[in-house]
């Protein structure tokens, strides 16, 4: 049978191809009933096509092994229904997704399909006019799904093959999404978890509770003016601006060149953006703009009470293009189907790493972030984003900077709020963004996944600062392909509105309720969910009233703070320039020297952030990321979890965490024994993370991966010695060797 090779040769030389390959179809007895139980179709989800005596391979140098199974697609997921399924039978699979199996692929994950055609791959698009021997699936998840169709009927694989192109390539209209599907279908099942308090800023209330907890109620105002978006589209019904701002200057043009509230700081400081106007090439409609700008400005810029820094992100910082180019490359690191590919691919592991240059826009996202945060910490001074439309590098920068600032937003809660707020409320395109129809690859951009990694720098750096784990970030960038949430498949909130009306003109039909991805019960169930919990994270300490009495209020981040003075006043004129500064950029005429805040305040950023570090680290103030060379690293949880080579098996951080869950598992034992004795005192809080017994069975990558295939290469890829050339030679180049387990 095929799939039976044995490795040959010794060392790490590859092996040698099957020298018998049997063209009899294998008989495969998968009863119906077992199926469909595997299937576990949604509400709303249709059978579009399947195929039969599919080889799901495990790649494994150029011996193939697998299980046969039945491949169908679906109009929400491809699918894998295999003879045997190892992960239904293991007790230790405690972290399984109960919408998305472990052979399923949502039509939205799919990010290339590839055909070997005699052993050649070539990419799939159109219409076929031979029909590959073999499928290979790229998937955004960055798994490498392998399919032999050998010994399927040619009907069947004519029907899998084309059905999986069209349904996962070709164009969609915004009402074919499953989304609706299942919105229809499921509507009268759908429930809100009573546990999630995530704040979704879809009320005037929620912006006015946001206001009053940040200390901003002062100086900015909730307002209501877009509400049924009857002035403009892009905004959110609510939203925040300065007090002295009329209302009639919002509507004036429809929401662009209008400062929009962020987040106060603790000293009065806020951080702003703001979208640009339209260009004009009629001078007298450019007067008008200059004109209506200069009254704009000087209701957030009024020196020396107040006195803003604007930043143009869409001339002075990564562009959206580089962004795309650079994950491209980073991402095809990990695209690995076999464990040669894996080798080969270590020897220049640094350099391809480096060329990518992902690392170094992580490096430079979190860069400014702090330069921000020094402005309106140290500097005392509000800080006014601008972009084209203040929906991609706004979104990111606006939300690093209060995860970096606000303690809140590093709580479970907070972090979702904080997403409603910035990213969904605030117009990113996540329809474009994550090219969910299929309509433009120019538009796709991981702007979204590029806060989500340098938030895990910050996790990675400062675990006990957050209450949740890198596996919850994880799940978090998965969700952008699951197409029953509508969190992250609307361009704008007014897009998801007009969306949500009557399936049918019957006045007695429903309006579509939507599921949230923030309702996690959903996806995983109380136990799995344990994993999302950081039971390192130190809460923040609760004072009692003896102690508040006679407190003189000092915020507590004063003391990991450099001393140095607010900006002077500015002298005059400065503000008449700054202004003019402004209209022009705003205006679309980009002045490269305006705005460089990394050339401007470089002194006084290095002593800010020297200083910071130099103090004992408060996880419940500011709280800045390592930005040198080393310090940014690969979130290796996300993408090496499909790379069993990639494993440290029994070793990793989930073996430090085992041990300390132990240590909890004790004290909290020895406290119910204790409350036993004394009732009435509080124990310590339940349902800590409960990771498998046997630590043989854990992985550096757990809980996406327990042992899988083992690899037989060693360190040292032996396949590519004659490349290196003698011994000496590869005592010099030592340094390029090395195991991804330790990145």
């Amino acid at each position: 049978m095929l799939g039976k090779g044995v490795v040959g040769g010794g060392g790490g030389t590859k092996a040698p191809k099957p020298s018998f390959v049997s063209y009899v179809r294998p008989e495969v007895k998968i009863s119906r009933e077992r199926e469909w139980d595997l299937l576990c179709l949604p509400p709303g989800e249709q059978l579009l096509c399947e195929a039969s005596t599919v080889l799901k391979c495990v790649q494994e140098d150029s011996c193939q092994r697998g299980v046969y199974g039945r491949l169908v697609c679906t109009d929400f997921k491809i699918a894998f229904l295999g003879d045997s399924d190892p992960a239904l039978d293991s007790d230790e699979t405690q972290f399984k997704n109960k919408v998305i199996g472990e052979n399923d692929i949502t039509l939205h994950c799919v990010d290339q399909i590839y055909g070997v055609f005699d052993e050649k791959k070539k990419p799939l698009f159109g219409q076929l006019k031979k029909y590959p021997e073999k499928l290979i699936i790229h998937c955004k998840d960055l798994r490498v799904l392998h399919f032999c169709l050998r010994f399927t009927k040619e009907e069947e694989v004519k029907r899998i093959v084309s059905g999986i192109i069209h349904h996962t390539q070709t164009p969609k209209l915004l009402k074919r999404l499953f989304l609706f599907s299942y919105a229809s279908a499921a509507q009268n099942h759908t429930a809100s978890d009573p546990r999630n308090h995530t704040v979704m800023f879809d009320t005037l209330q929620d912006w006015c509770w946001e206001l009053e907890r940040t200390k901003g109620s002062m100086k900015y105002k909730a307002v209501s003016v877009n509400e049924g978006y009857k002035i403009c589209d892009r905004l959110p019904a609510y939203f925040v601006v300065p007090t002295p701002l009329p209302e009639e200057d919002i509507q004036r043009f429809q929401g662009h060149g209008i400062p929009i509230w962020c987040w106060s700081c603790h000293n009065g400081s806020a951080l702003m953006k703001m979208s640009a106007l339209p260009k004009e090439q009629d001078d007298s409609a450019l007067q008008v703009q200059r004109s209506f700008l200069d009254g704009v400005y000087k209701t957030v810029h009024r020196p020396p009470y107040e006195i803003v820094k604007t930043e143009d992100l869409s001339s002075n910082f990564v562009p959206l293009q580089e962004i795309q180019t650079a994950y491209c490359k980073f991402k095809q690191l990990f695209l690995i189907g076999n464990s040669s590919e894996f080798w080969d691919t270590d020897i220049k592991w640094f350099s391809l790493l480096e060329s990518s240059s992902w690392l170094d826009v992580i490096r430079r996202c979190l860069k400014k972030a702090i330069e921000i945060s020094e402005c309106l910490e140290a500097q005392n001074m509000n800080v006014l984003l601008l972009e084209e439309n203040a929906s991609d590098l706004c979104c990111l920068l606006s939300s690093l900077v209060q995860v970096m600032m606000d303690p809140h937003c590093r709580t479970r809660t907070g972090f979702q709020s904080l997403i409603q707020k910035e990213w969904v409320m605030g117009g990113h395109c996540f329809l474009d963004r994550c090219n969910h129809l299929r309509q433009s690859d120019k538009e796709e951009v991981p702007v979204f996944l590029l806060f989500l990694d340098c938030v895990w720098q910050l996790v990675h750096q400062h675990p006990p600062a957050f209450e949740f784990t890198e596996t919850y970030l994880t799940v978090l960038s998965d969700s952008l392909y699951i197409p029953i949430f509508s969190t992250f498949f609307f361009n704008s909130p007014h897009q998801k509105d007009t969306n949500m009306g009557r399936e049918s003109p019957d006045a007695q039909s429903k309006p579509l309720t939507l599921l949230t991805v923030w309702d996690w019960s959903v996806q995983f169930e109380p136990k799995a969910q344990t994993l999302l919990r950081n039971p390192l994270y130190v809460e923040k300490p609760k004072l009692d009233k003896s102690q508040r009495k006679g407190m003189r209020f000092k915020h507590q981040r004063q003391l990991s703070l450099p001393l140095t003075q607010s900006k002077s006043s500015p002298k005059k004129g400065f503000f008449r320039e700054e202004t003019d500064h402004l209209i022009k950029n705003l205006l679309g005429k980009r002045i490269s020297k305006f705005i460089n805040s990394s050339d401007e305040f470089p002194d006084s950023f290095r002593e800010f952030y020297e200083n910071w570090h130099s103090k004992p680290v408060d996880y419940h103030g500011l709280l800045l990321p390592h930005i040198e060379g080393p310090e940014i690293k690969v979130w290796a949880q996300r993408y090496l979890r499909w790379i069993p080579e990639a494993q440290i098996v029994g070793g990793g951080r989930v073996a430090t965490m085992g041990k300390l869950l132990e240590m909890m598992e004790e004290v909290q034992s020895l406290q119910e024994k204790i409350n036993e004795r004394h009732r009435g005192a509080e124990a310590l809080p339940a349902g800590a993370p409960c990771l498998p017994r046997n630590s043989a069975r854990l992985s550096s990558l757990f809980p996406f991966a327990l042992l899988q295939r083992p690899s037989s290469k060693p360190v040292l890829p032996t396949s590519s010695w004659k490349a290196l050339g003698d011994e000496d030679d590869l005592a010099k180049r030592e340094d390029e060797f090395v195991d991804l387990g330790d990145v």
